[in-house]
């Protein structure tokens, strides 16, 4: 990674983004939202925005502005830009949930909240992408990790665009029958793309990058890899042309949807071959507590796609669509996005504190900054109990399901807990920090922008 600097503001987005998961996590835990209200309910709307927006989509930019000039070895452009997106999205995500509070009378103020929560983020989104994009294509021709994350950001552009839609025909401000048709049948496909076209592929091309770079293994682009470019590509414009002519031509909307699962399925095993091949071909014996859950996350990811596949054709994915929403969320998107945070975080203080004294004096490793089996056992716990919420929502078991959550919850404090020691430097050796003594980072924000090695 020479020559590329730290981003100074990821670790604020990677905080707020912690927050909003516990946050989320408490409130399930209480009994708030589904299974306690319906699946649309304005309460349920309220938890499934605050995780992906405030948690999964925050997280998902703050790794791109770090990650993103790795994968084409180039500064990221317009870094000052980052501030006033993470602030537009904060006031956007408050804006919304109070509009979906409006919504579902439990507050009775300033009644055009939904539309101003859906402007202030695509506001957010659109400055984030600003420069994101502006450093792709600056780096013309793209890799393949590249391409994943630019396709990503196409699909961000489509659910920014149908939830600004749906904030102003819920708030009367569209009125035209086409939007309210609209709300009444792109649903399903305004989650699609969330969760798959923006989310998803993000993940799959960060993932191309960071899995092979922390596992020491090959990571030359394979045919299978192009495969799954090609078909997430398919999907995800097959989405997005269903969801926008779903109120008229509900038919030709449904031919969509279908070709969108097909080609996700098959992104989807291409996609596994590939991350099949890296651990198999790594030059690390020994595997980091990130990259054993990891696969933990992407096996998830390729049993939702099979529970998918199996729903589909027995004709109940309807019944079930409420577990397999929670396995991706919480087994694939949030599992993945919790096992990287654990190494990239120390390995964002590690540049911060010690990549500039590197050769200068002895000092520690990227794992010396953190106790690995430890996080090992707190990640593990973390899976299991989303794996057991998964399973009491599809047994129709609430309380189960609140109790399954209340171990989530108690691991994801545990690990931001360990990521504040990150930060603090406290799980350090002693002997290593004599020899290396540096300055406590900041715990939100880098100190500067030093250049990694």
């Amino acid at each position: 990674m020479t020559g590329v600097s730290l981003s100074r503001w990821t670790l604020i987005y990677f905080v707020t983004a912690l927050l909003s998961l516990i946050v989320a996590e408490a409130l399930m835990v209480l009994g708030f939202g589904y299974p306690a209200a319906g699946i649309g309910d304005p309460e349920t709307l309220v938890l499934v925005h605050l995780l992906a927006i405030g948690w999964l989509s925050l997280l998902m930019l703050g790794a791109m502005f770090q990650f993103v000039p790795v994968l084409v070895a180039a500064p990221l452009r317009h870094p000052e830009l980052q501030l006033p997106a993470w602030a537009l999205l904060v006031a956007g995500l408050l804006a919304l949930l109070a509009g979906f509070l409006q919504l579902s009378g439990a507050l009775d103020f300033l009644p055009l909240m939904l539309p101003i929560g859906a402007t202030l983020l695509f506001m957010g989104f659109v400055t984030a992408a600003i420069s994101l994009i502006a450093t792709l294509f600056a780096s013309m021709p793209l890799g393949l990790p590249a391409r994943f994350v630019l396709l990503g950001l196409g699909g961000l552009a489509a659910v920014a665009t149908l939830g600004w839609l749906f904030a102003g025909t819920l708030s009367g401000l569209l009125q035209h029958p086409f939007f309210g048709a609209l709300v009444g049948n792109s649903v399903p496909f305004h989650a699609a793309l969330g969760l798959g076209a923006w989310l998803s592929i993000s993940a799959m091309g960060v993932t191309h990058r960071l899995v092979p770079m922390f596992l020491l293994a090959p990571d030359k682009a394979r045919e299978t890899g192009y495969f799954t470019w090609w078909a997430s590509l398919i999907a995800a414009v097959s989405l997005a042309v269903g969801a926008f002519v779903a109120p008229g031509k509900p038919i030709f909307a449904s031919i969509m949807a279908v070709i969108a699962v097909i080609m996700a399925l098959g992104a989807l095993a291409a996609y596994g071959a590939d991350i099949l091949h890296y651990y198999r071909s790594r030059a690390r014996k020994i595997i980091e507590p990130n990259s054993r859950m990891a696969a933990w996350a992407i096996s998830t990811f390729a049993a939702s796609g099979i529970l998918v596949a199996g729903l589909l054709v027995a004709g109940r994915l309807g019944a079930f669509v409420a577990p397999v929403v929670y396995l991706v969320a919480m087994g694939w998107l949030s599992g993945l996005g919790l096992s990287q945070l654990v190494k990239i975080v120390p390995f964002v203080t590690w540049l911060e504190c010690y990549g500039t004294v590197l050769g200068k004096m002895p000092t520690p490793r990227v794992q010396d900054l953190v106790v690995e089996m430890r996080l090992l056992r707190l990640l593990a716990t973390y899976f299991i109990s989303v794996f057991a919420g998964a399973g009491a929502l599809a047994l129709g078991w609430p309380l189960v399901f609140r109790l399954a959550v209340a171990v989530t919850l108690g691991a994801t404090l545990l690990i931001g807990r360990e990521l504040y020691r990150v930060r603090r430097l406290k799980d350090v050796p002693d002997d290593k920090r004599r020899l290396a003594p540096v300055p406590l980072p900041r715990l939100v924000f880098a100190s500067s922008q030093r250049p990694s090695t």
